[in-house]
């Protein structure tokens, strides 16, 4: 059973360098699904720039994470949520500094919820992002800790049709692509270790999922504009298998859209707000 160490609560990890190229900016819009067609986002000489997806920050930012604790159990690790928070749009090249913190560890009951931030910086010193993780760990609730705050409802309009749908099937090797820029839980490759993980095949990154939702408001309602997305909050509500068609609709608000994205089968995105700079 895994246990929780409160005292991680606070510390920041040292400075990590994060040094990255068009390479890398393409390769993660080819894993969250980019074709051709969205040349800005895989041409490094496309006419009007390449341009990041602002979900790409998670990529350097999983490479920052702060210490979580003396022999965690990683397999009994849930993402829960996840949330971003831009600045400016980020750079096709450079390098990023970045920092992590656990900012909260909250007793469920049944499970502990680690609240970890990640905030990056330019190499001058600019704030550009900060990535919120809300990771929750199986069976190392109880022990006598703060429950939390309660989450406040983000639902559709009932009744009301979306503003927005863009449906895409997910690729046979989507998850084989997606792990390369640097999330390799072989989960989402090794049946073996996903049998172990409880799934009866590979499951689907709930990042990759993150970002081609991210690339549909991208590439719908902002018009290619990366600038627009300055904040983008969703809960993993389901898994999403690679082979599945992904629809992800969204419900113009003020200051943004409500968003929400499903499968043939499930919703698998929920309690969702996308923050647009108009």
């Amino acid at each position: 059973m895994g246990k929780v160490d409160l005292s991680v609560i606070g510390t920041k990890s040292e400075p990590i360098v994060f040094e990255y190229t068009w390479r890398d900016v393409v390769l993660y819009a080819l894993g969250v699904g980019a074709t051709a067609e969205e040349l800005s986002l895989v041409y490094e000489n496309a006419p009007d720039g390449l341009k990041v997806l602002p979900s790409f920050c998670v990529v350097p930012a999983i490479r920052a994470f702060p210490h979580f604790g003396e022999d965690i159990e990683w397999s009994l690790m849930l993402h829960g949520e996840q949330s971003i928070r831009l600045s400016r749009p980020i750079p096709p090249e450079g390098k990023l500094v970045q920092t992590g913190v656990i900012t909260n560890i909250f007793d469920k009951g049944k499970g502990a919820v680690f609240h970890a931030k990640i905030t990056g910086e330019t190499e001058d010193g600019n704030h550009l992002y900060d990535a919120h993780w809300a990771i929750f760990y199986l069976g190392a609730g109880g022990f006598g800790g703060d429950p939390g705050p309660k989450a406040e409802p983000i639902t559709p309009p009932e009744g009301v049709e979306p503003d927005f749908s863009f449906s895409c099937k997910v690729a046979e090797n989507q998850a084989a692509l997606y792990r390369l820029s640097g999330d390799l839980n072989p989960l989402h490759l090794d049946p073996a270790a996903a049998k172990r993980g409880g799934f009866d095949r590979p499951i689907l990154h709930g990042l990759c999922t993150y970002g081609i939702a991210t690339r549909s408001l991208v590439t719908g309602p902002l018009d290619g504009d990366v600038s627009r997305l300055k904040e983008f909050k969703t809960r993993f509500s389901s898994t999403v298998y690679p082979g599945d068609t992904l629809t992800t609709e969204g419900w113009k608000t003020d200051g943004g859209y409500i968003i929400q994205a499903k499968t043939e089968n499930s919703i698998v995105l929920s309690n969702a707000l996308a923050v647009i700079n108009e």
